[in-house]
């Protein structure tokens, strides 16, 4: 029987107190992002930059989408 394929779960988590979000794959860290550059970035260096990040369904977004970065935009210099 063959081995059934393989899908991550890349969960992209809520915004901490500076805006960063933690990035995961199961029970691993796979980085720590600022930016949704930073999201394709921690993924392509786990090899998984086939995904589509702000479009695929392999992703979970808690605490906001792609487009929610609240650190960047509330601690302007």
């Amino acid at each position: 029987m063959a081995n059934p394929i393989h899908y991550p779960h890349i969960v992209v988590h809520a915004p901490a107190l500076d805006g960063s979000r933690r990035v995961t794959e199961g029970d691993v860290t796979l980085g720590i992002a600022s930016h949704l550059d930073d999201v394709v970035e921690i993924l392509r260096l786990a090899d998984l930059d086939r995904i589509e990040v702000e479009e695929s369904d392999l992703i979970e977004w808690q605490g906001g989408g792609p487009d929610d970065w609240p650190g960047l935009s509330e601690h302007e210099l």
